[in-house]
Order: C-alpha cells, then sequence, then structure tokens
C-alpha cells in the first residue's frame, strides 16, 4: 500500500506542479506572439507600423501575416518554436538593456533578415505561387527559386525584399487583377 500511495502522491505533485507551470507557459507564449506586444518595444515599434501599411496586413484576401508567421518557425514545431522565440525575446531583452537604438539600426536588421530568411518562412502562406493565372512571368521565376538547377541557391528576399518592412506614407494595398477575378480560381497563399 505504502508504494502505491506514494506513486499517486507523486502523480499529483506532477500534475499539480505541471499543469500550472504548461498553462503559464502556454498563456506567456500567446500574450507574448502579437505585433502590439512586438510594438511595445521603442526600438521595434517602427517595424510594425510599417508592417501595418504594408500587403500583409492590407490585402483583398483579408489575411493578416503577422511577425511570428514570417520570423519564427512554424507553431507546430513546437520545440524549435519555444527555442526559436525564446532566443528572439532574449536577445531583444538584452539589447534594449544594453545596446538601446544603436543596436536597432533598421538597415541593418532588414539586411540580416534578408540574408538569413528561409523560403520554407514564405512557404507556410505562400503555397500556390506556381498557380497564378495571366501572370507567366512570375510563374517561371518561382519555379526557378522551387526548382532550383545546378546546385544554385534563389531566395524569395531576392525579389520580394521590399514587401514589408518600408516606410511608407500610404498603406499599400493590393487587389486582384481583373483577368484573376474572372477566372473563379480561389486565391489562397499567393
Amino acid at each position: 500500500m505504502e508504494r502505491k500511495t506514494k506513486a499517486v502522491l507523486l502523480v499529483l505533485c506532477g500534475i499539480v506542479i505541471a499543469f500550472p507551470l504548461f498553462s503559464m507557459t502556454y498563456y506567456t507564449m500567446v500574450r507574448t506572439s502579437t505585433p502590439e506586444f512586438c510594438g511595445s518595444c521603442h526600438e521595434i515599434r517602427p517595424a510594425v507600423m510599417a508592417w501595418k501599411t504594408s500587403t500583409h496586413v492590407n490585402n483583398a484576401q483579408g489575411f493578416v501575416a503577422d511577425c511570428m508567421d514570417c520570423h519564427l518557425p512554424a507553431p507546430h514545431d513546437t520545440v524549435d518554436f519555444f527555442f526559436t522565440k525564446t532566443m528572439h525575446g532574449m536577445k531583444d531583452v538584452f539589447a534594449h538593456f544594453t545596446g538601446g537604438d544603436e543596436t536597432y539600426d533598421r538597415k541593418v536588421m532588414r539586411e540580416r533578415i534578408w540574408s538569413t530568411m528561409k523560403n520554407d518562412q514564405c512557404m507556410k502562406c505562400h503555397r500556390n505561387i506556381l498557380h497564378i493565372p495571366g501572370k507567366r512571368g512570375a510563374m517561371l521565376a518561382h519555379r526557378k527559386v522551387l526548382y532550383a538547377a545546378g546546385g544554385q541557391e534563389y531566395r524569395c528576399t531576392d525579389c520580394h525584399r521590399d514587401l514589408v518592412h518600408n516606410d511608407r506614407q500610404f498603406f499599400d494595398y493590393k487587389q486582384f487583377s481583373a483577368p484573376y477575378r474572372a477566372s473563379g480560381l480561389p486565391h489562397l497563399g499567393i
């Protein structure tokens, strides 16, 4: 009886400790995964403001790609997501308290992100890039990226550098072209 009691007590103790710990971790991740939270840091606020005027927010589909969609691995890859998010957060807090604005030179930061951003980050949302009616050139360019030959590597950011974090005086609103609307095809992730 003593062994069973110890086992039950250990399980109960694990539940009492593990459940609140998991809940707090999950709650923290959810609350800190919003553009509003990212923009609460004055060093990052200009990037969030520029994002708000981009087609990643203002588009005919009504889809919004937020900070986490582009700058972190997919959430279903839980360990990589939590690890990367934690490392980014620690880096940002450290830079805030040690370097401030000098650490966040926006031009340097953009170049660093563009050089390290993997095509998979873009492909999480932009899955149908080979099926763009009326835009043969775009389809051929995307095929060259997806099926690069001879050891070459092409990145989405080679062509699409200035889509998101650029200061604009107006909202960059993407609408469908008339031939596309007439095609009746669904426009998911282009």
